[in-house]
C-alpha cells in the first residue's frame, strides 16, 4: 500500500500540534501554516468534492453494532448502505463493529474502490476493557494510582485493536460535583487534581509509545466540558457556572489529557451557560484552539447535533450543522446531518470551505497520524485475537486492579479480615451469586459468563468443603418469595455474616441519575432482618457512585466499597476478605451523610457562616445532618493502624522562586504491614476569589512494616498553588497558606506558611 501513503506525518510531528507544552511543540507551530501542511493532504483536499469532504467529517455506527448503549436514533446503517457509502466517499469511519471481517472489507473498498482512496478508520466504546474487564474508571481512581490506570488502559487497547478498533471514545474525564449524575461511574471522581494525573495516565495507556503500531488506540477525552456538573446531578441537563470554576475544577483533567498526547476530544451533550458544548466557539475554538492550541479533532457526541435543535439553540438541521461546524465540532457522530447539509450550506454561503477543508485536514492528519495511509490493514488482523484475548497476563492484572480499587471504609473491633477456617459464614445478598451484573457499566463486549463470582471467589480461596453457604435472600430491586426467611436461617447458622448489597449495572452509568442513592429499599429490608439476628455483619457494597448509607449497612461492624470490580470480582475480594492482601484504596468521591446533602464535595468553599460545630445554629449547614460526609475524599482503612506525626515546613517565609518542603513521621503502630497512600492538602486564607477548605496536592504511596517509622517529605512550587483569578489568570496570591499532611481530606494537622 506504499504508493496511497504520501508523506508520512510522525507521532512527534502531529503530537507538537496538539498542546503548545513544550520546546518542541513552539518549534513545529511557529512556522506559517502553508509551510506546516502535509502536500499528501493538500493535493487530496484539492481534489475532494464538497459531498466527499462532508463524508469525512461523518462516523456512523456500524451495521455490526449490537451494543444497545446508545438510543435508536441517527442515520439507520445496513451492511448494503455501508458498503455504498464507502464506496463513494460518503463515509470516513464506523463505531462499535466488532466484525473484522467486515471492516476488512469496508476498508478494501474504501481504498480500491473509491475515488480517493482514503482509508477508513474504525472506533468503538472502550471504557475499562473488552473481553477482560477492569474495575470501573471510579474504582481504578480509588487506587490513587495512575500507573495502574495506564496499565489497565494499555491492556484494553492491545484486546480492543485485535478486534480492529483504531481508537476509543475515551477516556471520560469530567470531574463529578454531585452523586446523583450516573456517570460518575466513568471518570476519576471529584477532585481535578487526582483526576488530571489520571486523565494523562490513561491517554499514555490506550495509545502506547507508537500511534503508528497495531495496538495502539487513540484516546478522545470526553466530555468536553463541564459534564460532571450538571445540575442537580440530572443526566444531560444545564451547566451554570462561572468560567473561573469552569477553568479551575472541569478543564485541568483536559489539559492534561491534551499534554499527554490525546489527538482528539468529545464534545459534552451539556450546555455552560446557555450555550451547548456542541456548538460553543468559545470553548471549541477561542479556548481549545487559539488559548491552548489544540491542532486535534473534536468529535460530537451521539446526535449531539441534532439536538441542538432540541437545545432551543437552532432551528433545524442546517442551522444546527452550520452551528456546530462553525463552532469547531469536525466530526458528526451517528447521524447524517454533516454530510446532508455541509455541501448546500457552503453554497449558501452560511459555511466557509475554508471551514470544512479545515476539518477536513484535521481528520485526514489523524489518520495519517495512525498509520492508516501507509497500511490501511493495521489492527484488521483476526489472528492477533487468539493470542491477545484474555491473555493471562491480563487476568492477573484484572485481578491486581480490582484488589487496589477496594476501601475499606469501616472495621470496627478487626472484624476483618475473617478466618479462612474454624468460623462458619453465610454471604448474603442480591449480588452474591450473580454474574450478569459484576462488570459494571460500559462492560458492553465482555463476557459476563468468564467473569468470577463472589461465591466462585471466596470457593476457591477456602475450598469446596469450607463451611460457607451462598443466600440471594432477595433480588437487587425486588423481594424473592421467601428469601428473607432463607437469609435469616442462614444467619443463625453461621458465626459471621457478609452482606453483599448495593446497586445493579444499569443503576449508574449514562442515563441513570437518581434522586436518592441509598441502597434499594428490598434489600435495605433484607439486611435489617440479617442484623437483628445479632451476628457480626461485614457489608461488601456494589455500586457506580458515592452513596448515602444508613440502618444496618451503616452500622455493620465492617464495610468494604467494592464498586464494579471487572472479570475478577470475586477472586480479588477474597484476596481481601480473608487477607491474603491488604486493602489500599481510597475514597476520589465524598460519601454523603444523606442523597439530600448532594452536591457534596470536599473542596468545597468555606461561606462567611461557616460551621465551626455541630450544634451552633445560622450557620451554613442543614438541620438534620452534619455538614461533614459520612466518608470523606481520600479516606480509606488498611489491616494495620497507621500514625501522622506533625507536619514541618522547609520555611514559615517563601520566596516565590522557591520550593517549600512539607514532612511529616509515618508510624505503623499495627501489627500487619500496611499500604499508605498518603495526601498533601493545601488551602489559601486570603485570595481575591475565596478558596476550598482544602485542595489536594500531592499523593504518595508508603509501605510500612509493623513498627516501622517513614518520613515523607513532599514539595511545593509556587505554582501548586495558583488557582484561576478573576481576569481568568492562573496564579498564586501572597500571603498564609494551610497545609496538611493527611489519611483524607477531614484528618491531620495543619502547619502553615506565607507566600512573599
Amino acid at each position: 500500500m506504499g504508493a496511497l501513503a504520501g508523506p508520512v506525518l510522525s507521532r512527534r510531528a502531529f503530537l507538537a500540534g496538539s498542546v503548545a507544552s513544550t520546546a518542541l511543540a513552539a518549534r513545529a507551530w511557529s512556522a506559517p501554516r502553508a509551510q506546516a501542511r502535509d502536500l499528501h493532504i493538500e493535493d487530496l483536499l484539492r481534489r475532494m468534492t464538497l459531498e466527499e469532504k462532508a463524508g469525512q467529517l461523518s462516523v456512523f455506527r456500524s451495521p455490526k453494532d449490537n451494543s444497545k448503549i446508545n438510543p435508536l436514533g441517527g442515520a439507520r446503517i445496513t451492511r448494503d448502505s455501508a458498503r455504498e457509502d464507502v464506496r463513494h466517499g460518503r463515509s470516513a469511519g464506523y463505531f462499535n463493529g466488532f466484525e473484522i471481517a467486515f471492516n476488512r472489507e469496508l476498508q478494501r473498498i474504501a481504498i480500491e474502490e473509491s475515488r480517493l482512496r482514503i482509508p477508513l478508520i474504525f472506533a468503538a466504546d472502550v471504557i475499562h476493557g473488552l473481553k477482560t474487564t477492569y474495575p470501573i474508571p471510579l474504582a481504578e481512581a480509588a487506587s490513587f494510582d495512575p500507573d495502574l490506570c495506564r496499565r489497565t488502559a494499555r491492556a484494553s487497547a492491545e484486546e480492543a485493536t485485535a478486534f480492529g478498533v483504531h481508537w476509543t471514545f475515551a477516556p471520560a474525564v469530567d470531574v463529578a460535583r454531585d452523586e446523583r449524575w450516573g456517570r460518575v461511574v466513568e471518570g476519576a471522581g471529584e477532585d481535578p487534581w487526582l483526576g488530571a494525573r489520571i486523565a494523562a495516565a490513561r491517554v499514555r495507556g490506550f495509545q502506547g509509545d507508537d500511534l503508528r503500531a497495531a495496538d495502539s488506540m487513540l484516546a478522545c477525552p470526553k466530555h468536553f466540558a463541564g459534564y460532571g456538573g450538571v445540575q442537580g446531578g440530572m443526566e444531560y441537563n444545564t451547566v451554570d457556572i462561572p468560567e473561573t470554576t469552569l477553568r479551575q475544577v472541569h478543564l485541568p483533567p483536559f489539559k492534561a489529557a491534551f499534554g499527554a498526547g490525546a489527538l482528539t476530544t468529545m464534545a459534552a451533550f451539556n450546555d455552560v451557560g446557555g450555550v451547548p458544548c456542541t456548538a460553543s466557539r468559545r470553548l471549541l475554538t477561542e479556548i481549545l484552539r487559539e488559548e491552548w492550541r489544540f491542532r486535534g479533532l473534536v468529535v460530537s457526541d451521539f446526535e449531539a447535533v441534532n439536538e441542538l435543535i432540541d437545545h432551543g439553540y437552532a432551528s433545524d438541521d442546517e442551522d444546527a450543522v452550520a452551528k456546530a461546524l462553525n463552532a469547531g465540532i469536525d466530526i458528526n457522530l451517528g447521524e447524517e446531518l454533516y454530510r446532508d447539509h455541509i455541501p448546500a450550506l457552503v453554497r449558501k454561503g452560511r459555511i466557509a470551505e475554508a471551514t470544512v477543508d479545515e476539518a477536513v485536514r484535521r481528520v485526514l492528519r489523524l489518520k495519517k497520524a495512525i498509520g492508516l495511509f501507509e497500511n490501511p490493514w493495521r489492527s484488521l488482523d483476526a489472528d492477533r485475537q487468539a493470542t491477545v484475548v484474555r491473555r493471562p497476563d491480563m487476568i492477573a492484572l484484572a485481578r491486581e486492579a480490582a484488589r487496589k480499587s477496594i476501601v475499606l471504609l469501616k472495621n470496627d473491633g478487626d472484624q476483618l479480615p475473617l478466618p479462612k477456617s474454624g468460623k462458619s459464614i453465610a454471604f448474603i445478598g442480591p449480588y452474591v451469586s450473580d454474574k450478569a451484573d459484576i462488570l459494571g457499566s460500559w462492560a458492553i463486549y465482555s463476557e459476563p459468563q468468564k467473569a468470577v463470582s463472589l461465591e466462585e471467589g471466596v470457593r476457591a480461596a477456602l475450598g469446596p468443603d469450607a463451611p460457607c453457604s451462598f443466600t440471594m435472600g432477595c433480588a437487587s430491586d425486588r423481594a424473592i418469595n421467601g428469601g428473607v426467611d432463607q437469609a435469616v436461617a442462614a444467619a443463625r447458622n453461621a458465626e459471621i455474616v457478609v452482606l453483599y448489597l448495593g446497586e445493579r449495572e444499569r443503576m449508574s452509568g449514562e442515563a441513570a441519575s437518581m434522586t436518592s442513592i441509598a441502597i434499594p429499599p428490598h434489600q435495605m429490608e433484607l439486611a435489617e432482618a440479617v442484623a437483628a439476628t445479632g451476628k457480626p455483619v461485614v457489608v461488601i457494597l456494589k455500586h457506580g457512585r458515592a452513596l448515602a448509607l444508613s440502618g444496618a449497612a451503616r452500622d455493620a461492624r465492617a464495610i468494604l466499597c467494592s464498586w464494579f470490580l471487572g472479570s475478577e470480582s470475586g477472586n480479588a475480594l477474597a484476596d481481601v476478605l480473608f487477607g491474603d492482601f491488604a486493602p489500599q484504596g481510597r475514597l476520589p468521591v465524598s460519601f454523603p451523610q444523606a442523597s439530600g446533602q448532594e452536591p457534596y464535595y470536599y473542596d468545597h468553599r468555606p461561606t462567611g457562616r461557616p460551621q465551626v460545630d455541630s450544634v451552633a445554629a445560622f450557620k451554613a449547614r442543614y438541620s438534620d445532618v452534619p455538614n461533614e460526609p459520612l466518608f470523606a475524599f481520600g479516606h480509606g482503612l488498611t489491616y494495620s493502624t497507621v500514625d501522622y506525626g506533625a507536619p514541618f515546613v522547609s520555611s514559615l517565609r517563601v520566596a516565590r522562586d522557591d520550593v517549600v518542603k512539607i514532612s511529616a513521621k509515618l508510624v505503623n503502630s499495627g501489627r500487619r504491614a500496611a499500604h499508605e497512600v498518603v495526601q498533601l492538602y493545601v488551602h489559601s486564607r486570603v485570595a481575591a476569589i475565596t478558596q476550598p477548605v482544602r485542595r489536594l496536592k500531592g499523593v504518595q504511596h508508603v509501605d510500612l512494616a509493623p513498627g516501622e517509622e517513614k518520613l515523607v517529605e513532599f514539595e511545593l512550587r509556587t505554582q501548586d498553588l495558583a488557582y484561576i483569578q478573576p481576569d481568568l489568570s492562573d496564579r498564586a496570591d501572597p500571603g498564609v497558606y494551610d497545609v496538611w499532611i493527611a489519611p483524607s481530606a477531614m484528618g491531620g494537622e495543619k502547619t502553615t506558611f506565607v507566600l512573599a
